[in-house]
């Protein structure tokens, strides 16, 4: 069974981000995991905190509900909450272990985590050098021998919310239009963010015309309604062009 594993700063990150990624792969059979290193409850949450009376905990509860209403929608075989807080996203090394220990155990095919830079909040970004180390790590046989070790499983960085300040360029454009009916779904199971749905769904939108023109626009290219675009950090190994 292929597997395939996401690393998501923020309770709702990995719904905007790669979604229908998420949905796609695992309508293929793969078996997709997502770590939510925090639940965003310190700073992507304001609906919930202009609530009356509202307090940290019931804030973390909120959110690690939608959560995993999210992942249910999409399809995800595990969702592993970390709960670490939030603004700012720190790991201790005993933390980075854990991590290590589930990329192991997962063993996917390929990885998915933030873009590398991001002036708006860093804990996305913190949360992708914590995924390129803690993917070098399980890489190493020396680290806890005897297991098994990873191999060179792709990180793709999903799309951030400015991608020019971020300086994210995607080199690749992945068609969801098959399953943008779940990613819709898990999108609004995020009632701490409603803001963000309709810019994603534009996002979504946008990206299906970057794969139409690249697939081979007016000459024959392939039509989708949605897409998600992704940066590959490692190039690629073939046999053919």
């Amino acid at each position: 069974m292929p597997t395939a594993l996401v690393i998501s700063a923020h309770a709702a990150d990995f719904v905007w981000r790669c979604g229908g990624a998420i949905a796609l792969h695992a309508a293929k059979g793969y078996d997709v995991t997502v770590v939510c290193l925090s639940f965003g409850e310190r700073g992507e949450s304001a609906k919930l905190w202009k609530e009356p009376g509202m307090t940290l905990e019931r804030v973390k509860a909120a959110r690690r509900a939608e959560a995993e209403k999210a992942a249910e929608k999409l399809g995800v075989r595990d969702l592993v909450c970390f709960d670490l807080g939030d603004y700012p996203l720190r790991l201790t090394d005993e933390d980075k272990d854990r991590l290590v220990d589930v990329i192991r155990a997962v063993q996917p095919a390929f990885m998915m985590s933030h873009s590398q830079y991001d002036p708006y909040n860093t804990d996305h970004m913190y949360a992708t050098e914590v995924a390129l180390e803690c993917r070098m790590i399980a890489q190493a046989w020396g680290h806890k021998p005897g297991e098994k070790v990873l191999g060179a499983p792709q990180l793709y960085l999903f799309e951030p919310h400015q991608t020019e300040q971020m300086g994210w360029k995607p080199d690749v454009f992945l068609d969801i239009t098959s399953v943008w009916d779940r990613k819709r779904a898990a999108i609004e199971c995020m009632e701490g963010q409603e803001h963000l749905w309709e810019f994603y769904t534009r996002v979504a939108q946008n990206r299906a015309n970057h794969f139409m023109r690249n697939s081979g626009g007016q000459s024959g290219g392939r039509p989708a309604k949605y897409a998600e675009g992704f940066q590959s950090v490692f190039p690629r190994t073939v046999d053919e062009l």
